[in-house]
């Protein structure tokens, strides 16, 4: 096998593993994918180009697409000349999926207050292990917003 073949299919299995990590997470399996070829190829990918690639629809391309776009993992671009759309991978891709981990654990920790606000008086041993499972959340939110911070900063 020569070089090239062995990195494309060193490619198409990160994809592929990266779609069920993905899914894992709670996204689409093509959302995973889409992203994990951005990553790995690192220039701009024209629409066309990764429903090819990934043998899968435009429709199921541009779900993909609105989605990371919306959580601020890729952005769009054009190139001079061509009508088509190219997305790459957001400068502060990493810091964005942080950040989103982050709101989600805050949001986590704030159900779970809410539920130890309602509970009685008496409840104390109910109480003592929600309160654990809040501080659970709240030390990974803390180690979360350290990575956030970390992530963000330029790189010199």
């Amino acid at each position: 096998m020569d070089t090239t073949d062995q990195i494309d299919q060193v490619r198409d299995d990160f994809i592929t593993r990266m779609g069920v990590i993905a899914m894992g997470e709670g996204l689409p399996r093509m959302s995973g994918q889409v992203f994990a070829m951005l990553v790995f190829e690192g220039e701009p990918i024209a629409f066309g180009a990764l429903s090819r690639r990934l043998s899968v629809s435009r429709a199921t391309i541009s779900t993909s697409i609105r989605l990371l776009e919306e959580r601020g993992l890729i952005r769009r671009m054009n190139k001079t000349g061509d009508r088509q759309d190219y997305f790459q991978l957001a400068d502060d891709a990493y810091a964005a999926m942080t950040k989103y981990a982050l709101a989600g654990t805050r949001h986590a920790k704030a159900e779970i207050n809410d539920t130890i606000n309602k509970l009685p008086t008496e409840a104390d041993g109910v109480r003592a292990r929600l309160d654990s499972f809040a501080e659970f959340y709240e030390t990974i939110s803390t180690a979360l917003d350290d990575v956030a911070t970390r992530v963000s900063k330029p790189k010199i």
